[in-house]
């Protein structure tokens, strides 16, 4: 069970609302807690049965991980010349990047752009991700990556094009597709 609170007063009652949400079943020598994360068997015929049950609600705090950024924000590419110059620089440190393919009045891109930015957080020294609007680029640019369908997202590694996610489908789906993706060519 973990619990994150800003103070401790509202820890304080969060654990008080979920103690007293508990139900207790009897059922013959032995006691459940059934709405907690796992049960509780304590033999009612020993005397301290009661301080079993205290002692099995347990706090366990988690704190998120700040060393570590939650998301990264994508780079747009604006130009044909700006992406040789990302690829240059992609093969010089052996290091594959991630392009979106997407575009502004699309409704899927605009909601899969900030999970592919909280996956660029968990990638963030082995690849970079960058996004191309389609309207606000030449042709010339959309050509260039064969791009048919939006969004489409890209794993370009040695200066060419390796495998794609064409994103028609739910976004946790394609989150999970381009995370196999990069698994197979990192």
């Amino acid at each position: 069970m973990s619990i994150l609170a800003p103070n401790s007063q509202i820890l304080y009652r969060e654990i008080y609302n979920r103690e007293n949400q508990h139900l207790f079943l009897n059922s013959g020598g032995n006691l459940n807690i059934v709405k907690s994360y796992g049960f509780c068997f304590v033999d009612k015929r020993r005397g301290d049965w009661k301080e079993k049950i205290k002692r099995e609600f347990r706090i366990h705090a988690s704190w998120a991980d700040l060393s570590r950024p939650a998301a990264v924000e994508m780079q747009p590419i604006e130009s044909s010349e700006q992406l040789d110059q990302i690829l240059d620089s992609a093969k010089e440190l052996s290091q594959p990047i991630i392009i979106d393919w997407m575009a502004a009045w699309c409704r899927k891109c605009i909601y899969l752009k900030p999970k592919l930015e909280k996956l660029a957080a968990e990638f963030d020294t082995k690849l970079k991700f960058y996004y191309v609007d389609v309207n606000k680029v030449p042709q010339t640019l959309v050509k260039r990556g064969n791009i048919s369908k939006m969004p489409t997202i890209q794993l370009w590694k040695d200066g060419e094009m390796k495998a794609e996610v064409i994103g028609g489908h739910k976004a946790w789906l394609v989150i999970e597709e381009v995370r196999e993706m990069i698994k197979t060519f990192v």
